[in-house]
């Protein structure tokens, strides 16, 4: 089997579905081969012959080999604005090779004239493979694998919006120049097309197979394996070349579990696909990660989980995975006892992801969040105390909010600035289906049939526009606020944000 990893995504770690794939199959004794498309054509891309030579683009051109080693080294997240100023020579470069038929950079891909959300058009690209930016990357990739070691089978891993359209084009790439193959197609975003009601599947001249949720038992099916439960296979990253991705070597990637274990939020994506929380045991979770850190010289662990379970984070501060550690986490009390937070930084935890969500109480209660403002005051300060950094998620727009609530989210940023080493603010989307939309006026965001999510009309007149330019008029613009938007690294974002807050430490 070959599995393939699409552009565009963040090119910063290795692609952990598809380590996962491959654990199950090789665990199985199934050959297969994994392939960094997304990595390999955004180096290629940066790389691209005949650039135009203005005053960026040349210090880009001259400065590329120096500046992606500085994002590899350990040293490179000394200096902040030396860092920024690489990573925004490298996005420059793709930026302008791709100019003026796509729009690329280090984490997004819009192809002119091709949306990610018509079906319509993902079919033309698969029709046209020719036409997309990343074309003399994947064909010469593709055909070698092909040619070398002919697999009987193709799984591609589709989790963005962003991937999209590269993902169609590489398809019809290999249905026209290898039509005997079977292609297999999944991932995140597959997943979320196939649950969606009413679900009919427009690609059937195109993938042989569409999968929603975990591909192991799907794969190892089509080898003719009776896999049982392979929910607990180690992930394997051989194959990939871990030393080349944007960041030092080697940032792993792991799940601990899929699904939720709060999963009682309005209008969760997770709730409405009916997507079941599932963990694996603590004990063979640390088994896993110290065996990945060990075998990939990781400087770095990526809990992938939607949220760490706080069985994990206790088994974690007993028996430490063997180096530096990063995740999302919900606000419990536990994080609110300064010990257990000493604790956890004795483990190696670097940064933790916290959803605050809302300032306002009222809002976080009617949206069913599960948080309490008080417990996560006192879980900021108890987390920068111990000196573990927090990237803090913000939403607005949610029905339940407006703007006196949303003034009470900055009154709460600015309270805690000391506290919140970064921030993601983000403007709520509505999921297109789900039990909470029902109760709501909706109209179409956009015209695509494969668009997961639905404009709608807010209860109290709090709109996106009114949203957004609060946002830029009065939140970004407030001083403290300011201070932390500046800390975040272009892109990369909450990938990076982990290397800043090592470097100072145990990095």
């Amino acid at each position: 089997m070959l599995l393939i990893y699409p552009p565009v995504a963040k090119p910063c770690e290795p692609p952990p579905g598809l380590a996962r794939l491959a654990g199950a199959l090789r665990e199985h004794g199934i050959e297969c081969r994994v392939l960094d498309a997304n990595l390999d054509g955004m180096l290629g891309l940066m790389q691209k012959e005949g650039l135009p030579r203005d005053r960026w683009t040349a210090r880009g051109i001259r400065n590329l080999h120096g500046n992606l080693a500085l994002v590899r080294s350990r040293e490179g997240y000394r200096h902040f604005d030396r860092y920024k100023r690489a990573v925004m020579d490298l996005n420059r470069l793709l930026e302008t090779a791709a100019h003026p038929t796509a729009r690329v950079n280090l984490a997004n891909y819009q192809q002119e004239g091709l949306s990610p959300v018509k079906s319509q058009d993902l079919l033309r690209a698969a029709e046209h493979p020719e036409e997309n930016i990343f074309y003399p990357h994947f064909s010469g990739m593709l055909l070698e694998a092909m040619e070398k070691e002919p697999p009987a089978v193709v799984g591609v891993s589709l989790n963005y919006l962003s991937q999209a359209v590269c993902t169609f084009a590489m398809l019809g790439f290999l249905r026209q120049r290898c039509p005997g193959v079977k292609l297999v197609l999944g991932g995140g975003l597959v997943t979320s097309w196939v649950r969606k009601p009413g679900w009919k599947n427009p690609f059937g001249g195109l993938a042989d197979l569409l999968v929603a949720g975990p591909g192991e038992k799907a794969l190892l099916s089509l080898a003719g394996c009776d896999a049982g439960d392979v929910t607990n296979t180690c992930p394997e990253y051989g194959g990939l070349p871990l030393d080349s991705y944007l960041s030092p070597p080697v940032a792993v990637p792991y799940s601990a579990s899929s699904g939720c274990y709060w999963n009682k939020c309005s209008f969760c994506p997770e709730r409405a696909e009916r997507n079941p929380y599932i963990q694996i045991p603590p004990e063979k979770a640390i088994e896993d990660i110290r065996a990945l850190v060990h075998a990939n010289r990781a400087v770095m662990v990526h809990l992938l989980d939607n949220a760490v379970s706080p069985a994990l984070m206790e088994a974690l501060t007993v028996r430490p995975p063997g180096a530096p550690w990063y995740g999302f986490s919900r606000i419990t009390n536990t994080l609110a006892d300064p010990e257990f937070c000493l604790a956890l930084r004795r483990s190696g935890c670097v940064m933790l992801k916290l959803g605050v969500e809302s300032g306002d109480q009222d809002v976080i209660d009617r949206e069913q969040k599960g948080i309490d403002l008080e417990i996560a005051s006192r879980a900021l300060k108890s987390l920068r105390k111990a000196g573990i950094s927090t990237y803090v998620y913000l939403l607005f727009g949610t029905p339940s909010e407006t703007l006196t609530k949303a003034r009470r989210t900055l009154e709460f940023a600015v309270r805690h600035s000391d506290a919140i080493d970064f921030l993601n603010l983000a403007i709520f989307n509505m999921p297109v289906y789900g039990p909470e939309t029902d109760r709501l006026r909706t109209r179409p965001l956009s015209d695509g049939d494969l668009s997961l999510y639905t404009g709608f009309e807010h209860p109290e007149g709090w709109n996106r526009g009114l949203v957004r330019q609060f946002l830029d008029k009065e939140f970004k613009r407030h001083p403290a606020v300011a201070r932390i938007l500046r800390r975040d690294p272009p892109f990369f974002t909450s990938n990076h944000a982990p290397f800043f807050s090592a470097s100072q430490s145990t990095f």
